[in-house]
């Protein structure tokens, strides 16, 4: 079996608070140059715009020097270049530092933003916000929140101890919760523990229940409920994609604002935030597995309905 070669340091400093990309070159392939692949690679750039790149010394290789057009491919090479970075609108919220200290910062992120850079979110994320306006860096995510739902992120100040924070998430050592504004429905038996498996289809918005081995467990009780809404207390034992979005819908309770169950609905356009999802990561908790302290977190935020009978 072939040992990996861990990456070296990146060359280029991040750019609005986002990390230059990183490409490893496969060892299987028949390329001539690191250009040829690349091309073939980045198809989604557009036509010539990975040649543009290596003429104006874009693309470096470890060292920080511009890879020239004809560099001969060499299997297990890195090399980085600055993506141009898609035209964004403002998420017009801050994210509030709710906790930082030296290993740490807890974050109360706004619906409508992305925790980290992917796809057509890559400056308008929490991450990189957090990066700039903090002057921090090495900020790593420890775990993510949809970029509809509100709340708290716990994010790591030191990448050589991003993965002790993550494992807390992997071995299910934090206690999360989450609230819910959602229809209300007086013959639904509550409170109980919805559990199902999950499945989310790459390419499919929605995810979806099947039968099988359950691997998405939730606590769900209703917690005050005026006309037909009702506020609800979510306590997720796994962390399946959508999971309480899922499981509420499965209930016959759909949380309010969610574009995407019951029915997958038109996309808004990306200047409208006028109808937020209700749903919020409210608590988290945590013993901390570097320096030992038990953390428990708040979110400050209010969901917009039923906020007044909020204890």
């Amino acid at each position: 079996m072939r040992r990996r070669t861990p990456p070296p340091p990146a060359p280029l400093p991040q750019r609005d608070g986002v990390d230059p990309v990183r490409v490893r070159l496969p060892h299987d392939g028949a390329w001539a140059t690191v250009r040829e692949h690349l091309v073939e690679r980045l198809t989604g750039a557009g036509p010539g715009t990975v040649e543009s790149m290596f003429a104006a010394g874009l693309i470096v290789g470890a060292d920080g020097r511009a890879v020239a057009p004809d560099a001969p491919y060499r299997p297990g090479m890195f090399v980085w270049f600055h993506r141009e970075l898609p035209a964004e609108v403002p998420v017009p919220f801050p994210v509030e530092v709710v906790y930082r200290d030296a290993h740490i910062v807890v974050a109360d992120k706004p619906h409508f933003l992305a925790t980290t850079p992917r796809g057509s979110h890559v400056t308008e994320t929490a991450l990189a916000r957090l990066r700039r306006e903090l002057d921090l860096p090495t900020l790593g995510a420890a775990h993510r929140l949809d970029r509809l739902t509100a709340g708290l992120v716990l994010f790591t100040v030191r990448p050589e101890e991003r993965g002790a924070y993550q494992n807390l998430f992997r071995d299910r050592r934090v206690r999360k919760e989450y609230e819910a504004v959602a229809p209300y429905d007086p013959g639904l038996a509550l409170p109980r523990t919805v559990r199902s498996r999950i499945v989310k289809e790459r390419g499919v918005q929605a995810a979806r229940e099947v039968e099988g081995e359950p691997n998405a467990e939730t606590y769900v009780e209703l917690v005050a409920h005026r006309g037909g809404s009702a506020r609800y207390r979510l306590l997720p034992a796994t962390g399946q994609t959508h999971q309480l979005r899922v499981h509420l819908n499965a209930l016959g309770i759909p949380i309010l604002g969610d574009p995407l169950y019951p029915e997958v609905t038109a996309p808004v356009p990306p200047d409208n935030f006028g109808r937020p999802l209700q749903l919020l990561a409210r608590r988290l908790e945590f013993r901390d597995p570097v320096t030992g302290v038990e953390h428990a977190f708040a979110s400050g935020r209010v969901l917009g309905t039923l906020a007044q009978s909020a204890p």
